[in-house]
């Protein structure tokens, strides 16, 4: 019966110690992650010269209501050539649009079995393109017209064979806002800050904005080698790093600007369905960085509010709001919705969670992908 007594009352201690261990650790990772971004890398600036031709080349399916702005920003733009749009297979006016506007529009091809809609997009847009340096935008983007060619140039000076770029997040609603922040806040603390690439199976980018070499890009396969996947963006820097490709990702927020979602749902759902990167982050690696977010990012606010917090958890807050600071350039408005963000943190990982557990299909676009 002693022993028993004995066991009970250490018990309670051991749990306590074993979670302060487990969120220390994880939290020891974040902030090795984080502790990146004190490495200045210089955003992407305005070019001094356009010596190149760029193609710019836009994937847009049903885009009718939001490629206008894009296009009148990069039709005629310094440096670009041409620009590509590959109308894939809309149900709206997008096509008409983009010609009236001054792309060239090339007419999707049907979507081939194995592929999904933005890569066999992509792909036929860059097979279209007759310069050397081709720039994909999002239709959502909207770019400042010296963006194509500044990124080439950026591509070029530092030797980058695949350059992305993230721009700055336009949220039109406090809740988009509130649950964006956060969101983007879980990829900093699972991949750290945008730079240059690090181990292959840790490189991030961003497929709305990206700058390839055409010919090399297509000789080595093109868009066919992540041609199932629907993260294609960090699937196709990961597979080109593991190549040997140097693949880059850098802040160009001075030139451009995307408006993702227009509400808190569309957020929830849009984003939600690729959080934990699917098809591109191995189970194992979904588990170990699910747990990071849990114990370092939302954990220690809550625990803090119940009066059940620690050192670790004050230290670990600290940093959490340290993040704000960090990630106020790649936002339009930093009201009190984004700097509250951290009450998302628990939906956030929600959301990657319900990534990891979810399996069969999903509808993107009007289309099923596995």
């Amino acid at each position: 019966r002693r022993r028993h007594r004995m066991t009970q009352r250490r018990s309670p201690a051991a749990i306590t110690w074993a979670s302060r261990c487990a969120r220390a650790a994880a939290g020891a990772v974040a902030i090795s992650r984080l502790a990146r971004a004190a490495k200045t890398i210089a955003p992407i600036a305005v070019a001094r010269s356009h010596d190149a031709s760029v193609s710019v080349v836009v994937p847009a399916r049903d885009e009718a209501a939001r490629i206008g702005p894009l296009l009148d920003a990069v039709v005629g733009a310094p440096g670009v050539g041409e620009v590509i749009v590959v109308d894939d297979q809309s149900t709206d006016a997008t096509a008409r649009l983009a010609s009236e506007a001054g792309a060239r529009v090339v007419i999707g091809a049907p979507l081939p079995e194995g592929w999904a809609g933005k890569a066999w997009a992509l792909q036929q847009g860059l097979e279209a393109a007759t310069t050397e340096w081709v720039v994909t935008l999002d239709a959502d983007a909207r770019p400042d017209p010296r963006l194509p060619s500044s990124v080439v140039s950026r591509a070029v000076e530092e030797q980058f064979d695949l350059l992305t770029v993230g721009g700055r997040f336009e949220c039109p609603t406090p809740g988009t806002r509130w649950l964006h922040a956060a969101m983007l806040t879980t990829l900093v603390y699972r991949f750290g800050p945008p730079g240059p690439s690090t181990a292959p199976e840790r490189t991030m980018a961003n497929g709305q904005c990206m700058a390839v070499r055409r010919d090399d890009f297509l000789d080595v396969g093109g868009m066919a080698l992540v041609a199932d996947r629907v993260v294609e963006d960090i699937a196709l820097a990961r597979r080109l790093a593991s190549m040997g490709w140097s693949v880059g990702f850098l802040d160009a927020a001075d030139l451009l600007t995307v408006r993702m979602f227009e509400s808190l749902g569309d957020t929830w759902s849009g984003w939600g369905r690729s959080l934990a990167l699917p098809g591109v982050q191995t189970l194992p690696r979904q588990l170990v960085d699910l747990a990071v977010v849990l114990f370092a990012q939302a954990l220690p606010l809550p625990r803090l509010l119940l009066r059940r917090g620690d050192l670790v958890d004050v230290v670990l807050l600290a940093n959490r709001i340290g993040t704000l600071v960090g990630t106020r350039r790649a936002y339009d408005r930093a009201d009190a919705a984004y700097w509250l963000s951290p009450f998302a943190d628990l939906g956030a990982t929600s959301a990657i969670a319900r990534g990891i557990a979810r399996r069969g299909t999903h509808t993107w676009r009007g289309r099923t992908y596995a």
